[in-house]
Order: structure tokens, then C-alpha cells, then sequence
């Protein structure tokens, strides 16, 4: 097997479980920090599938690996979505329910 499909396939379990659950919250309670919430996982959801594609060599035309090329900047944006977003909103979601 591809060891870079194995890596993006264990890293799709977590951001698919954290995908699934800001989904959830998202629906319950529309808030902005749910929001940011999701818009994170989404980011992460997007970089394992972005090394899922380039594991498995779909969609040629993006360059997979090459550095800038429409993959490289898709699988950066996602990550810069994932690292900035998902912590802004957990940390004011905390603070909202320790105000409450």
C-alpha cells in the first residue's frame, strides 16, 4: 500500500470525527464560534483529502506535490483554515460557556 494513502487515510478518521461533530454543534446552536468551528475542520477535512488525491494521482491537471501548483496552494489554504479557525472557535466557545 501507498504510504502516503496510509497517512491521509489515519488522518481523515480525526477530521472526519471532528468534521461530523462541528456539523452537530453547528446545527444545534448557530453560533458564531460554531461557525469558525467548522470552517476549520472543513480546512482539515480538505488537506487529508488533498493527500488522499495526490496518494491515488487523481486529478493530474493540479500538479500534485509540485510546489506551486493549484494543489500545493489547496492543500496550504486548508491547513491554514484548519490551524487558525477550529482553536479561534473552540477557545470562544470556552468562553462562552465559562461567562454562562
Amino acid at each position: 500500500m501507498n504510504y502516503t494513502l496510509l497517512k491521509a487515510l489515519v488522518a481523515m478518521v480525526p477530521a472526519g470525527v471532528l468534521f461530523i461533530a462541528s456539523i452537530i454543534i453547528f446545527v444545534r446552536q448557530k453560533r458564531l464560534w460554531s461557525v469558525l468551528q467548522l470552517l476549520g475542520t472543513t480546512g482539515a477535512v480538505v488537506v487529508a483529502l488533498t493527500h488522499c488525491c495526490e496518494a491515488l494521482q487523481l486529478f493530474p491537471w493540479m500538479q500534485w506535490g509540485h510546489q506551486h501548483s493549484v494543489g500545493h496552494y489547496l492543500d496550504v489554504s486548508g491547513a491554514i483554515l484548519g490551524i487558525i479557525l477550529f482553536p479561534v472557535g473552540y477557545l470562544l466557545h470556552a468562553l462562552t460557556m465559562w461567562r454562562a
